[in-house]
This record gives C-alpha cells, sequence and structure tokens, in this order.
C-alpha cells in the first residue's frame, strides 16, 4: 500500500511541476499616470519631499501635538480601521492553508434491520442467524486539491494585497484626521484672536461714543451722531457673543476628534507666535506611490484585482483532488480493533472539469477582467485627484503670502488713519462719520488678517496632507 501511494504521489508531483504555469498574466500600473511635475512648482529632480518629514517634527506646538496624539490612539474611526486590519489579518493567514491537506476524523457505528423476506435479510439469517447487522469503523480521511493552475496562490496573493491595502486605509484616514486636528486647532486661535480684536474694537467704540456725546452735550453734533456711534458699537458687540459660540463648537469638534466628550481645549500660544512654512520642497510626482496612502491603495486594488483575474480564470480549467481515508472497520465491537485484520485503505483522485456551469464560469472570468479594468482607471483617477490637490495647495500657498503682504499694508493704514482721525475729531477737524468709518475699516481688515494666517497655516497643513503626511 505504502508503495503505491508513494508512486502517486511523485507521478503527481512531476505531473503539477510540469503543467503548473501562470494562466493569466498581471497588469502592471501605468507609468504615464504620473505627470513630469506639480502645477506651480519649480522643476525639480530632487525626490525629497516634506511629507518625508513625521506629524510629530513638521507640528511644533506641544499643545497640538498632544492633541494629536490623542485623535491617533482614541479616534473611533481609526480604531475600526485597526479592527479592520486585524481581520485582513486573519482571512491572510487563513489563505496560507489553502495548499494544506483537510484532514477529518471519522467514527461511525450503524445498525441495519433488513426485511425478514428480502434477500438480505434471509441471507443475513441463514448464514449468521441473526436477523440485524452491526457495522463499526474509525479512520481518517484527507483531501487535496493540487494547485496546478495558481488558484491557490493567487488566493493567498489577494489576500494578502487586501491586508496590506487595509492598512493604507488606515494610514488615509489618519493623514486626514491629523489635518482635521491641527487645522480645527489653528481655527480655534484665529477665533481666540478675532476674539481679541472685537473686545479692543468695543473699547475703541465705547471711547469714541463718549467724546461724540460730549461733542452733542456742547451742541457741536446731533442726536443722529449719537445714535450712529451706538449702532456700531452694538455691532462690535454683537460679534463678541458669536465668536465665543464659534470658540465652543469648534473645541467640541476638536474633542470628537480625539475620542473624549465635549469639552474647553487649553491653547498656551497665540495665532501671530505660529511660523509658516513657507519654502517647502515638494518632490516629485512619481514619488506619490510610495507616500500617499490612496494612491497606494489604489495599487494594491490593481494587485487584488489581478488575482482574482487569476483565480477566477483557473476555475475554467480542470481542478486535481485528490483523497484518501484508512482505518479500521468491522461488524462486531470485540474485533473493531483487531489488527490488521481490521484495516482498510482507499486512494483516489480525479479531475474535474465544468461543463454545464460553464458559461457562468467564464462569466465570472469576464467580471474580472472588466474589475481589474476599473481597478486601473480608479489608480489613474487616484493620482490625478492626489496631483490635483497638490497643485491647489501649492497655488494656495504661494498666492495667500501675496495677499498677506497687501493686507498687512492696509491694516498699518487703516491703524494710522484711526490715529490720525481721532485726533482731528477731538480738534474738530474731522466729521464723527470719517471716525466710525475708519473703525469700521480697522475691525474688518484685523479680522480678515487673522483669517488670512489661518488660512496660511491650512493651506501648508493641506500640501503636507495631499502628498502623503508623512507616510513612507
Amino acid at each position: 500500500m505504502k508503495k503505491y501511494i508513494t508512486k502517486i504521489v511523485m507521478i503527481l508531483f512531476v505531473f503539477i511541476t510540469l503543467i503548473s504555469c501562470k494562466i493569466s498574466k498581471d497588469i502592471e500600473t501605468p507609468k504615464d499616470a504620473f505627470p513630469e511635475n506639480f502645477r506651480n512648482a519649480s522643476v525639480s529632480k530632487d525626490s525629497t519631499s516634506i511629507a518625508d518629514i513625521e506629524w510629530k517634527n513638521f507640528f511644533t506646538e506641544k499643545v497640538l501635538i498632544q492633541l494629536i496624539d490623542s485623535a491617533v490612539t482614541r479616534n473611533n474611526d481609526l480604531q475600526i480601521a485597526t479592527k479592520n486590519i486585524e481581520i485582513a489579518q486573519f482571512r491572510f493567514t487563513q489563505s496560507k492553508w489553502g495548499n494544506v491537506p483537510q484532514a477529518n476524523l471519522l467514527v461511525n457505528a450503524s445498525t441495519s434491520n433488513p426485511s425478514d423476506n428480502s434477500f438480505t435479510g434471509m441471507n443475513l439469517s441463514q448464514a449468521l442467524g441473526q436477523k440485524h447487522i452491526d457495522d463499526y469503523s474509525a479512520g481518517v480521511s484527507l483531501s487535496w486539491e493540487a494547485d496546478i493552475w495558481g488558484k491557490i496562490r493567487n488566493q493567498k496573493k489577494g489576500a494578502f494585497a487586501t491586508y496590506l491595502q487595509s492598512e493604507e486605509v488606515k494610514k488615509a484616514l489618519q493623514t486626514t484626521v491629523v489635518a482635521n486636528v491641527s487645522k480645527g486647532y489653528y481655527n480655534l486661535l484665529m477665533l481666540d484672536a478675532q476674539l481679541d480684536i472685537a473686545r479692543k474694537n468695543l473699547k475703541l467704540n465705547d471711547s469714541t461714543s463718549k467724546i461724540i456725546q460730549l461733542k452733542y452735550d456742547s451742541g457741536q453734533v446731533t442726536s443722529l451722531a449719537i445714535q450712529q456711534s451706538e449702532a456700531q458699537q452694538l455691532s462690535a458687540a454683537q460679534l463678541i457673543p458669536l465668536l465665543e459660540q464659534n470658540i465652543a463648537i469648534q473645541e467640541n469638534a476638536l474633542s470628537v476628534l480625539t475620542g473624549s466628550f465635549p469639552n474647553s481645549k487649553a491653547r498656551n500660544t497665540h495665532l501671530s507666535a505660529i511660523e509658516l512654512k513657507n519654502k517647502t520642497s515638494v518632490g516629485i510626482p512619481s514619488s506619490l506611490v510610495s507616500r500617499r496612502p490612496d494612491v497606494k491603495s489604489a495599487e494594491l486594488a490593481l494587485k487584488v484585482a489581478n488575482a482574482n483575474v487569476g483565480i477566477t480564470k483557473a476555475d475554467l480549467y480542470p481542478s486535481l483532488r485528490i483523497t484518501a481515508q484508512g482505518g479500521a472497520n468491522s461488524f462486531e465491537t470485540s474485533s473493531w480493533f483487531n489488527i490488521p485484520a481490521s484495516l482498510f485503505g482507499t486512494v483516489a483522485g480525479g479531475l474535474t472539469q465544468p461543463l454545464l456551469n460553464n458559461k457562468k464560469v467564464r462569466t465570472q472570468y469576464n467580471i474580472a477582467l472588466a474589475e481589474r479594468e476599473k481597478s486601473v482607471l480608479s489608480f489613474r483617477q487616484s493620482v490625478l485627484v492626489a496631483v490635483s490637490e497638490i497643485s491647489d495647495a501649492l497655488v494656495k500657498v504661494e498666492k495667500l503670502e501675496q495677499q498677506e503682504s497687501f493686507l498687512q499694508k492696509r491694516v498699518k493704514t487703516l491703524q494710522q488713519a484711526i490715529k490720525n482721525s481721532n485726533l482731528l475729531f477731538k480738534n474738530g477737524m474731522a466729521e464723527y462719520l470719517e471716525v466710525l468709518t475708519a473703525q469700521a475699516n480697522l475691525l474688518q481688515s484685523e479680522l480678515e488678517l487673522a483669517n488670512m494666517k489661518r488660512e496660511q497655516l491650512a493651506a501648508n497643513i493641506e500640501l503636507y496632507r495631499a502628498l502623503g503626511g508623512g507616510w513612507k
């Protein structure tokens, strides 16, 4: 028996080695999907990029780093992504057992009572003098499918690519969370700055209103001046609770991102103290595959599609399955384990070729081909989106810097105008409307300047995220 089994196994091994081949050719990611350079970026072949910097080194504010660290650790969406990685890892581990034979332990006991008038019953009564048949068996059955066409190998490749893809999904989600937390923090600093501006402007309006009241008492202005001054003061006062409301809402949003219930957020710096990273290197577009998680995920999706094509094409060809069974069998319990008399063994091998369901299997193969073509298009689209986002961020960084320069000059001019208008108004050389207009313009410009600083910081963060956010 052992000699025959050994010969069969050797013949099958040689057979599989000879005919085993790659029945489907994989499609690589298209090389022409990447432009030579980013729009609004200086032409360079330098592959270094700010995206090479880990987020803990890209951001310098301690409070912000603590917020981001809390979000990375406690954010519920990230924890769900971690569980998805665990599930994908289990499935990949499961796929490794595809080449291992299935083994089952069998223990059976049966009894049969044939009719006395049946052929079996009559023979049983004459031969053994009894009316029932007992049968007892115990053994092991083995079943193994030879991976002739690489079906199991492709299943393993697809499971591994899916596992890697789940990691990239988490990386992309973490990059988004890091960007949202940092943008939220800088938005909080902007709101703080605007609140401080509004309070200072309210004091300035109050001072102006007192002067107008004195002039009204002396008959130099009419009641209209007092009414307009009070209206502007109330407008500035209304801005304060609005900003306080927005601060509380932003703090609540940060709490959700960091996986905690709504509470206040500590700030140990001011918006004006944050330095802008204006000189940033972006690298070359082809490096997006290694840096940007969503592009890498799209590349892995193509590998999964390649594996599915191989699996469905293998289903079109005959599958070789080998089965074996052995153990002890007897119709009496007393002689069940009488060795070697009760031993039995069978070995079988067979090829299975789909016939009636061949159309269904071929349709699945055609679907897999179409899905692979979709994966190529999805990869191209992910690259287009990535390059577009980087180009958008680059032009924002450049143009916001120019806008901020003009706005700074405008604020300085209006600050000087406030001083001059107040001095002239006190001496009766300017109308109250000129003073009120100058104050309103200064308030608006200072609020815009704070928002401009926040937009510049957000543009830098968006560029960092679009380039990959520190993943390598």
